[in-house]
């Protein structure tokens, strides 16, 4: 009987906590998790202490029901938060929403300032407009400007979903602006500023991360670096839906939530842009100086600038007792950052980064509890800093910027490749492309409507022209120069860190030279072209035709640009059925491409009238040009009914997802064939590929990854077994390795060891000795080269174009120049594979061609020379082709699509599937 009381008293005083914890703390449906601290000592913490917060602007709990910092914040409700200020402060808050993510969500800016400068917004756009050409602003009207006008700070947050603390930070900055009492630094920053506020660039990456987390607390917060809450899975937070890092994306504008924040940029240009991360849990903070090697596009202001507000940021940090560091890791070189694309307008932009936590609390290698409300704190204290030297420094910011144009447009004229030249008679999509894309950047392109002369050379009517004598001349230099150096001390420097055998400091990519990452031929001349032409939009279309509509016979697309890509994978999914060919031909004296798209008019189940409508449907969407015939007789070339002309289905393609693929290498690809080219692909967990039964696909891609543990012997038999009977396997950048492992029988070559003029003799593993033979070392260079490793791989590469030529009369490179731009990194390097196996479509050039922009290491450039960039090998009813680089990179080498394409559409046509 006392057993069975105390049973039904211990029942009795569970079901008691469990009501409690289910109305006010764990399971609640306000409060799901527990917090990290309590809410009394959340409600104490000062973010800036001596603070005094007005009652009629809503804090961050009166709105979402915690304090801020105590969660992180979900993006739906970093929306509600935002239009609770917009809504209660409409005098002083203005809410705009400048695009939609992949996945639907919302992203926006808020403008906030003094009730003066938000009721003149539109005219404070209007005069940064003026301000940003003196071609229509004289020196007298823009001092008239700059004498009244505040100046202005976009401050940019989480473009890495999983960078999570600056979002909470601009919630935080944004509160502080509109309910700070009686406080003189807020009120002179609201009378000389206009502060722009992008609280959450990366919604659906965070929504990623946010959900992944909260899945995955248990009684408590974990602090250890161990914790399953501190280690996302694949694909991680960090990316979008198409897992871009949308801090790479200012240059190709591939994705939605780039174009939308380049076109508000564009409209108020701001002063000062600051990009707001997070890094590695253990460091500290970084802001302003940059590290080296700075841009030589950017001014000597703007540099100046970035030192001003470094200086205000230290003194507030030093007030507050935050450790931080500069010039050390983060560089200004490469231009397609979110803090230095705005630097090509005139802007002074920069990158603040913070530890993170990674989520509500961590420990870090010091021992010390970092709570999730110390990194928002910093970014908040950093943004103030940063939004008080604006406001001290206005009239400096604003003339800098003036100034900026003005120093643009002169530079231009005086520069002996002025203007910038490309026809779209060369690459026709990929010119149109170029061109609208400039426009899109804020770039003056013109297209001729009359044919001209410039510089010795006459040009079709049609053709491109860019003056750099223009305020974004700055732009143009550095996004078409072949070469941009980097100074000559730095390289210098990572020479020496070299031979020490350190690690070099090169932080990305060396290379970014559009028209070489796009296949678009380029000339200049030194003039100002004057000729009839208009300016191009970046909404600009790019006309397709249909020639002869009544057709009897066939319709042909010349191969060998996107509008031909986007023309078969839309033909192919209509199920039109078409042709390739394998070599070029001519009919009734028009010369056509090897790949070009026979669409033969009584092969089709159509009927002919139909068959037509769609086809011109396809060429009006797709760019395309098409070209009616009544013959099939072809003069030189194969005739359609030749063995060299193959057929076309729409084939099944899979890729390799999770891990161990980059996620970054998927996403490029998928983003690709899925948005560029329309095309839907499977995604298929890499380890599944293992076992599956994977008949139902034509082919498989895998992604830059380490397969070899995903995939073993199993998948690599799986595969193997696929592709002889009929498939074709695609591997990308070092997913080349799998295939290349002798083990794997699937590509008979090998990755090569570092060159080395003198081979080291490799210690006998299976020596057990516990000493080695003596030696004499008699000078430093005999020191290094004694503690070398015989198998070292070449030395990685941060990223540069090479130049590739390609095997013209192989049916891989049908429609393909004959030169092509490739970005080569890290540090993979093949031998050819031979004769008896298959063939290299496509081999870097020689030593003295090989660097088409940016640095190699000159041992890299020897070695790389004449080796694989594309190989392609027979293995039963189906093939191999292996792309020693990755060719999808960031989606903005266009000038390999049509590389990628055959290798997916025209590779099965090449192939004989087991029935």
């Amino acid at each position: 009987m006392i057993r069975n009381s105390n049973v039904l008293s211990l029942r009795i005083l569970c079901i008691a906590v469990l009501s409690w914890l289910i109305h006010h703390s764990v399971y609640a449906a306000t409060q799901p998790f527990p917090i990290v601290a309590s809410e009394a000592e959340s409600a104490d913490f000062a973010y800036w202490p001596g603070a005094e917060y007005t009652k009629e602007v809503p804090s961050v709990k009166a709105v979402l029901g915690y304090h801020l910092g105590e969660r992180i914040t979900a993006p739906q409700d970093v929306l509600r938060y935002f239009e609770a200020l917009a809504q209660t402060q409409p005098e002083r808050v203005k809410l705009f929403h400048y695009a939609q993510s992949w996945q639907g969500r919302p992203l926006f800016f808020v403008a906030i300032g003094s009730p003066e400068n938000i009721a003149k917004l539109d005219t404070f756009a209007d005069n940064m407009q003026r301000l940003s050409d003196p071609r229509i602003t004289n020196r007298n009207k823009a001092d008239q400007l700059i004498s009244s006008m505040p100046a202005s700070v976009w401050l940019q947050h989480s473009v890495h979903g999983n960078e999570i603390s600056s979002t909470d930070a601009a919630m935080q900055t944004a509160y502080h602006l509109l309910a700070a009492k009686n406080d003189d630094l807020v009120a002179d920053i609201l009378a000389n500023t206009i502060v722009f506020i992008d609280p959450l660039q990366n919604p659906d990456g965070r929504a990623r991360f946010v959900n992944y987390y909260y899945e995955n607390v248990g009684l408590e917060h974990s602090a250890d670096r161990l914790s399953v809450e501190q280690n996302e899975p694949w694909p991680r937070g960090r990316s979008n839906h198409y897992l871009f890092d949308m801090n790479r994306d200012w240059l190709a504008i591939t994705q939605p939530e780039t174009a939308g924040r380049i076109a508000a940029l564009n409209q108020y240009r701001p002063l000062v842009v600051i990009d707001l991360h997070e890094m590695g849990n253990d460091s500290s903070y970084f802001f302003v100086p940059s590290a080296q090697p700075i841009n030589p596009h950017m001014n000597q202001a703007q540099i100046a600038n970035n030192g001003i507000i470094g200086k205000y940021n230290a003194k507030h940090f030093d007030q507050f007792g935050f450790e931080y560091f500069t010039r050390e890791i983060f560089d200004a070189f490469y231009p397609g950052y979110g803090d230095s694309w705005p630097t090509f307008y005139g802007a002074s932009a920069a990158t603040y980064e913070v530890a993170s936590t990674r989520g509500e609390r961590f420990v870090d290698s010091d021992g010390d509890l970092n709570l999730y409300r110390n990194p928002i704190q910093q970014h908040f204290v950093a943004s103030i800093a940063t939004l008080e030297a604006v406001a001290d420094n206005r009239e400096k910011f604003l003339r800098d910027y003036y100034q900026y144009q003005v120093d643009a447009i002169n530079a231009g004229k005086k520069d002996k490749q002025r203007t910038v030249i490309f026809s779209s008679n060369d690459n026709r999509a990929g010119s149109h492309k170029l061109a609208t894309l400039m426009a899109q950047h804020g770039v003056e392109v013109k297209h001729t409507t009359e044919s001209f002369k410039a510089c010795g050379k006459r040009y079709p009517a049609g053709t491109y022209v860019i003056d750099s004598a223009q305020p974004r001349g700055r732009f143009v230099k550095t996004t078409f120069a072949q070469q941009v150096e980097m100074p000559k001390p730095f390289i210098e420097e990572q020479e020496r860190r070299r031979a020490r055998k350190l690690d070099d400091e090169i932080y990305d990519v060396t290379a970014w030279s559009l028209p070489l990452q796009y296949g678009v031929g380029v000339n200049y001349c030194d003039d100002e072209v004057k000729v009839n032409q208009r300016l191009v939009s970046a909404d600009d279309n790019l006309a397709g035709s249909v020639t002869h509509e009544q057709a009897s016979v066939a319709f042909i697309v010349p191969w060998g640009d996107a509008a031909a890509g986007r023309f078969l994978t839309a033909a192919l999914r209509e199920g039109i059925r078409l042709k390739s060919t394998d070599e070029a031909f001519e009919l009734d004296g028009v010369s056509y491409p090897a790949g070009s798209l026979i669409i033969q008019i009584k092969h089709n189940a159509q009927p002919p009238a139909e068959l037509i409508a769609r086809v011109k449907r396809i060429a009006e969407q797709s760019g395309a040009i098409v070209t009616g015939v009544d013959t099939s007789w072809v003069t030189q070339g194969p005739n359609f009914g030749s063995e060299k002309v193959v057929t076309l289905a729409a084939p099944k393609i899979a890729i390799a997802w999770d891990t161990p693929t980059s996620s970054l290498s998927a996403g490029a690809l998928r983003y690709i064939i899925e948005r560029q080219f329309h095309y839907p692909m499977t995604a298929i967990r890499a380890a599944q590929l293992a076992t599956a039964d994977l008949r139902n696909y034509d082919v498989i891609v895998l992604p830059q990854g380490h397969y070899g543990n995903a995939l073993g012997k199993t998948g690599a038999q799986n595969l193997q077994h696929w592709v002889k009977q009929g498939g074709v396997l695609v591997t990308l950048g070092n997913a080349t390795k799998f295939a290349t492992d002798p083990d794997n029988e699937l590509l008979a070559t090998l990755p090569e060891r570092a060159f080395k003029t003198k081979e080291g003799k490799e210690k006998d593993k299976e020596d057990a000795e516990s000493s080695t033979k003596g030696s004499h070392i008699g000078d430093y260079a005999a020191f290094l080269s004694s503690i070398e490793n015989p198998r070292d791989q070449p030395d990685s590469i941060a990223g540069a174009l090479a130049s590739v030529a390609t095997d013209q009369e192989h049916w891989l490179s049908a429609g393909v120049q004959k030169h092509v731009t490739a970005l080569v990194s890290g540090s993979d390097i093949y031998a050819p594979l031979k004769l008896e196996h298959g063939k290299n479509v496509a081999w870097f050039t020689d030593p003295d061609t090989l660097l088409a922009s940016g640095h190699l290491w000159q041992e890299n450039r020897k070695q790389l020379a004449f080796k694989p960039f594309v190989m392609q090998q027979p293995l039963g009813n189906g093939m191999v082709i292996a792309f020693t680089q990755d060719p999808t990179t960031r989606a903005y080498l266009d000038g390999l699509n049509i590389l990628l394409l055959n290798a997916l559409f025209r590779a099965p046509g090449h192939a004989s599937p087991m029935p």
